[in-house]
């Protein structure tokens, strides 16, 4: 029975594939094909449209995002459109986009990237929205988005596929943003300390990483054999005012929270050996092990 849950899911999957492609070659044939067109100019993203809304209440903006949902009523839709800093509500009317574009944009799936180029307004729920008078079909999506409701679990889908992931779970792109954003602080904070970036070596002679099984290999002009890094801090110095600085620059704190564990920064680092720590935190006093299988 599973298994023919399996096949009938791979076959419907297959099905939907194929609508898609399908409308990809409808647009071709009427001379709509996305993948021509080469340029769109932005204006606005999406957390800008919304912070700065009592300035921009009225204005013309153009936007373009990746549609994650879609209402279609009628005459009119609403659609939520993703862009590289989040997400903003775009309302297109038949009446003001026209019919044979408002006819196209019904077609339009759930992954696809278009333009938008309308006014600022609110609904009477309240929310900021962008009121189409432009819409762009910019990028066919071929695939299909993991369900809205769900998300993107699986772990091994997940970093083989980091593009979707990216897509579909917001909390990993400010993972990701922040992380540029870090390196982006650590290379302006060195270079005002006139430090020289290097590159630390990739196959290096002694296996390092702890506790890590490393890889090996052979390096047969040398004829030696060689191991892949693990850890990168055996080539580097460890650093302490560093850390404030990047934390500083990048949250506004230097107050920080890792697994509910609140971490203050700006205080000195305590100094320990690792016999230190474990017996402070572990309880363990290895000074009084006298063999292996105590230790243990």
């Amino acid at each position: 029975m599973a298994e023919e849950n399996i096949q009938q899911e791979e076959q419907d999957l297959n099905e939907l594939l194929k609508v898609k492609r399908g409308k990809l070659s409808e647009l071709k044939e009427n001379g709509k094909d996305p993948f021509q067109i080469m340029k769109f100019n932005v204006t606005h993203h999406s957390a800008d449209i919304i912070k700065d809304f009592d300035e921009l209440e009225g204005k013309q903006v153009s936007i373009a995002g990746r549609i994650m949902s879609k209402r279609v009523m009628g005459k009119a839709s609403f659609c939520n459109l993703q862009d590289i800093k989040g997400r903003v509500q775009s309302y297109v009317r038949k009446d003001a986009v026209g019919e044979e574009v408002y006819a196209d944009f019904k077609k339009y799936d759930i992954g696809d990237i278009v333009g938008v180029t309308g006014e600022i307004f609110k609904t009477h729920t309240g929310e900021v929205s962008v009121k189409a008078t432009e819409v762009t079909l910019l990028s066919k999506s071929l695939q299909i988005l993991p369900e809205k409701f769900h998300g993107l679990k699986d772990t091994d889908t997940r970093y083989r596929q980091r593009y979707i992931d990216l897509i579909v779970n917001p909390e990993v792109k400010e993972t990701f943003i922040k992380r540029s954003l870090i390196i982006r602080e650590i290379r302006k904070y060195l270079d005002g300390k006139d430090f020289i970036e290097v590159e630390t070596p990739v196959l290096v002679p002694n296996a390092g990483g702890a506790a890590a099984k490393p890889f090996n290999t052979h390096h047969n002009a040398l004829d030696e054999d060689i191991h892949l890094r693990i850890s990168l801090e055996l080539y580097l110095k460890r650093l302490e005012e560093l850390f404030r600085a990047v934390a500083s620059n990048v949250l506004g704190t230097t107050t920080i929270s890792y697994e509910g564990v609140e971490i203050d920064l700006s205080k000195p680092f305590e100094r320990l050996t690792m016999m230190e720590a474990v017996k402070k935190y572990a309880n363990i006093d290895f000074t009084t092990v006298t063999s292996e299988a105590e230790a243990k």
